[in-house]
């Protein structure tokens, strides 16, 4: 029962609230093009002929609720019989016009539903990652007298990581961090809030298992996304792949007044995906699991005002790879790298040494109003109502910050110097081997 209401509401929302299709009339090859830019084939035609479907049962559906309020104002007393007839053929026929206008709508909703977020203007027009583009390095890559190890190299010799054992109790792609392991974790969780805590950010721990219809909202289910997720269908939940996803909907279906803007939320969870479509890929270590945790940031502003934000989010990810000392590069993502509802992405990629190349380790998006439109999510300034502007970027992703940390900081004997920034929370200034 509790999964069909939701449906239930989840279309009703999606119904009103997917691309204007005023908008969609008036730039539908403009729309087509920026979709087809991100890899998605838009029926332009198809769309335009259930838009025309609609409208025209819309026009019966309203024609058979005039007449049936004439009749009612028309009877006088007791209806004649043939009053009667006629009113229950009224009734008839707007039963079954209204379940075509109903079908109409929902087939045109879903089709509207299929177009991703427009990329920003700004945004070059590429295929895939192979075209995306370096703005910014920052740091040396450490230079070493000896062969550098690779992080679960480093990691089981100082007994801080175990896959051998997460792969006994929980398969492939899972792991264990343990001893000064562990205690990096919390470092760096700890490092991350701090330093969001002092830009006014306010700290939650949200759920990891949302409704599905509500992850469905967030926009990320289309197109095979859903594949990526860990299910649980018989109780219409879903795990989540970021904090993201539960920290959003927080305002699902709210107005907030203008004066909160913008909301800061800087969130701490575990995050799960099931690397669909990657197996045999970076398969060695912990940079590609499916389970790991992460401190997230997201924000919403005022329409207009997510282009700053956006910049705001990649300097906190740059302030923090820079209090560890890690050299990075930022990487603008071209529109055939970008996910569904982004409209620009920024990625931070750190060196490692293990693999003599940069990787990811953090991303920054603008949604612009995809998602707030999908999950009903305002502001007003006590006259005018607009949909919030949403924004996500990653901290920290704990493993892949310590692979980081664990293959930069390399000694030749095998120990860690721990960063500076993160030796107050240790204790200690070096992981060394077990003797």
């Amino acid at each position: 029962m509790e999964g069909s209401k939701c449906n239930k509401i989840y279309n009703k929302r999606t119904a009103a609230h997917m691309i204007d299709i005023k908008f969609f009339r008036e730039n539908a090859e403009q729309v087509a093009k920026a979709a087809l830019s991100k890899g998605v084939t838009v029926n332009v035609a198809e769309i335009l002929e259930l838009d025309k479907k609609r409208h025209e049962a819309q026009k019966i559906v309203q024609k058979l609720q005039e007449e049936r309020n004439t009749q009612a104002k028309e009877i006088k007393g007791k209806p004649a019989p043939e009053q009667i007839a006629k009113g229950k053929q009224i009734k008839e026929d707007l039963e079954k016009e209204s379940l075509h206008l109903e079908q109409a709508e929902k087939l045109l909703t879903e089709k509207l539903s299929l177009i991703p977020n427009l990329p920003k203007p700004d945004v070059k027009v590429g295929k895939n990652d192979t075209e995306n583009d370096v703005v910014k390095t920052w740091g040396e890559p450490p230079t070493f007298d000896f062969t550098p190890k690779d992080h679960l190299e480093l990691g089981e010799a100082l007994d801080i990581i175990d896959v051998k054992s997460a792969g006994k109790v929980s398969g492939a792609r899972f792991n264990y961090l343990k001893n000064e392991g562990a205690l990096l974790e919390f470092a760096l969780v700890q490092l991350a809030f701090n330093t969001l805590l002092q830009e006014g950010f306010t700290p939650v721990v949200p759920p990891v298992l949302i409704k599905t219809t509500t992850m469905k909202g967030m926009g990320y289910m289309e197109h095979g996304g859903s594949e990526d997720m860990f299910h649980l269908e018989k109780d219409g939940l879903t795990l989540v792949g970021t904090a993201e996803h539960s920290l959003v909907p927080m305002y699902m279906d709210t107005t907030v007044d203008k004066k909160q803007l913008p909301l800061k939320i800087a969130g701490f969870s575990t995050a799960f995906r099931r690397e669909a479509g990657s197996y045999g890929k970076d398969t060695r270590g912990i940079l590609r699991v499916h389970q790991f945790d992460k401190v997230e940031m997201v924000m919403m502003v005022e329409e207009g005002k997510d282009d700053e934000a956006h910049e705001y989010l990649l300097s906190l990810e740059e302030k923090l790879f820079q209090l560890l000392k890690i050299p990075y590069q930022v990487v603008k993502m071209c529109t055939g790298d970008l996910g569904f509802p982004t409209a620009r992405k920024y990625d931070i990629e750190a060196w490692m040494p293990g693999q003599n190349k940069y990787r990811e380790v953090t991303s920054a998006s603008t949604i612009t109003n995809f998602q707030s439109k999908r999950l009903n999510i305002k502001y007003t300034d006590g006259q005018e109502k607009k949909y919030v502007n949403v924004l996500n970027g990653t901290a920290f992703a704990i493993g892949r910050t310590l692979i980081a940390i664990l293959e930069n900081y390399q000694q030749k004997d095998g120990s860690i110097v721990i960063p500076e920034v993160l030796q107050k929370y240790l204790g200690k200034d070096t992981i060394s081997p077990k003797k």
